[in-house]
């Protein structure tokens, strides 16, 4: 009996797993996307890696605190192609009203206004998830920022920037496909 019912919970939330899931693919009207060439990608202390494709120039940073891995396309034009930056970040997070408000709070002071927000479900993790827009420098810009909560000590922010007015759903399809590529190694 309580076989039965580990196996219908763990069902259940498989189901709602990926009912979120679709819900933010369908949000940027996302069909399956298939980079080729593909190289996996660790960061520099080894705590995750990504698989990205091997023609983007990729960047690595560290400190005590984080690590991030930094790509793009740089073959296209800042107008056609995505910033991707993913950052483990040790630190605890919890998708509250006052995390929501600060996050609010940094948009008003980076001139952006928030077109969507909500709580989801990343790599199998707790997410939650922003939608930005407004101008850098002479270009329309959009951001979104993808906070996944690992476990109590630590989480991803995965940035994914976006210049111009072109394609952008598409370029945030792109940016998706890519991080739910991430492997958490702790």
């Amino acid at each position: 009996m309580k076989k039965n019912l580990v196996v219908v919970l763990t069902t259940l939330l498989l189901l709602l797993a990926c009912n979120t899931q679709s819900k933010i693919s369908k949000y940027f009207n996302c069909s399956t996307i298939n980079f080729k060439n593909l190289e996996e990608v660790k960061d520099f202390k080894n705590l995750f890696s990504v698989e990205i494709p091997e023609t983007w120039k990729t960047n690595l940073y560290y400190d005590h605190f984080q690590s991030s891995i930094y790509t793009a396309d740089t073959t296209k034009q800042l107008t056609q192609t995505l910033l991707l930056d993913i950052t483990l970040i040790n630190k605890s997070i919890n998708f509250d009203s006052n995390f929501k408000l600060k996050q609010e709070q940094e948009n008003l002071s980076k001139n952006l206004i928030k077109i969507k927000s909500a709580e989801t479900t990343l790599i199998e993790k707790p997410s939650y998830y922003t939608i930005s827009k407004g101008k850098k420098g002479n270009y329309d810009y959009q951001i979104g920022h993808f906070f996944i909560k690992i476990n109590e000590q630590n989480f991803i922010l995965a940035k994914a920037e976006i210049y111009g007015d072109s394609i952008v759903d598409q370029r945030f399809c792109n940016a998706l496909s890519l991080i739910q590529k991430i492997k958490n190694y702790h």
